[in-house]
């Protein structure tokens, strides 16, 4: 007969450790008044015998899941990826586990979202935008006892622990970069119109043109939702007018990076014959070539913060209820001075 093999207990990392299991628990269970050095010890005995928590029993006891979920639209990989990053970099050394939860589109199924979070059993949720401006939302999680914590809204910012970005200085301050290098027939491609940073990055852009006296025809402006191939299209419809434009401004790194390749399928040089800039500085900024003049967004350290305060919640600590993250204007080859007639 097979022996079981031996499942690793509190009672081999107290062992290993030189301390009580009473003292492992609190440890593993993140109390207070345990002294670094045996957090130390305590932690290193668990990863010497190779000890991992139970976490089911420990859901039943506690009447906790552990589980925190990531709520996101935005189609952008890049963005996603550094969201996901972030959550798992504040989670990795706690007792709690990512649940991803992609929601196709926050404005059509806003109602359906609670039944969805609450099917999933989770003690916490990270919202994103646009969900993370969703009054429906954080009102339904909030009847549902389900704490969380929002990524970058721009609205409602009272109505939970926040972590923001000024969007309108952001695009205020691209906007005058590529001013700054003599165009002014600038066209834009903006985000999709349900998130919240399109009208905010779109008011960036305006408050910047109307500083330079300069006035954006409506035809110099095409709607993307974010995505590569919306930026592609938007791009080819601007740039096969009979007066094309020396600049385009995207709402964001995916959709300027198709505008990117509808100007080189064209025949068009850049930063030549066009400056593109995007916005966040994702992966797909540094990458393509030539790299993309945008506004950096600490995507990462915002999913940090966010998780942060979802864990201070649960642990029955007051959260931060605020934190303002700064932006950076990131000058790339994409951007250059307007070319002479």
């Amino acid at each position: 007969m097979v022996q079981a093999p031996h499942r690793t207990t509190i009672v081999d990392v107290a062992r290993h450790a030189g301390v009580s299991t009473k003292t492992v628990s609190r440890v593993l269970n993140g109390q207070p008044h345990v002294t670094e050095d045996i957090i130390r010890r305590v932690r290193e005995a668990a990863a010497a015998v190779n000890y991992h928590p139970n976490m089911l029993a420990r859901a039943l006891v506690q009447r906790r899941s552990h589980l925190i979920g990531l709520v996101y639209e935005n189609p952008s990989p890049s963005y996603v990826v550094d969201l996901q990053k972030g959550v798992l970099e504040r989670l990795r050394d706690d007792h709690y586990r990512l649940v991803v939860i992609p929601i196709a589109s926050i404005s059509e199924h806003e109602a359906d979202v609670i039944g969805l979070l609450r099917s999933a059993a989770l003690d916490g949720v990270v919202l994103a935008p646009p969900a993370s401006d969703s009054a429906r939302i954080m009102a339904d999680l909030t009847a549902a006892s389900i704490r969380f914590a929002r990524i970058a809204p721009t609205r409602l910012i009272d109505a939970g622990p926040s972590n923001l970005i000024d969007d309108v200085s952001a695009a205020r301050e691209i906007a005058a970069h590529v001013i700054g290098l003599g165009h002014r027939d600038i066209a834009i491609i903006t985000g999709d119109p349900t998130h919240a940073s399109a009208e905010a990055r779109m008011q960036g852009f305006a408050e910047a043109f109307a500083a330079a006296g300069i006035t954006v025809a409506p035809d110099r402006v095409a709607t993307g939702f974010y995505t590569y191939d919306s930026g592609h299209a938007a791009a080819r419809t601007l740039l096969t007018r009979a007066e094309r434009p020396t600049a385009i401004l995207a709402q964001n790194d995916d959709m300027a990076v198709g505008a990117l390749t509808a100007a080189l399928e064209m025949g068009l040089s850049v930063p030549g014959d066009l400056s593109i800039t995007g916005f966040d500085d994702s992966e797909v900024a540094r990458i393509a070539w030539p790299a993309i003049t945008t506004v950096r967004q600490p995507v990462f350290d915002m999913a940090v913060a966010a998780a942060d305060m979802v864990v201070a919640q649960l642990q029955d600590r007051p959260p931060v209820m605020c934190l303002n993250h700064g932006h950076q204007l990131i000058v790339r080859q994409s951007t250059g001075p307007v070319r002479s007639s």
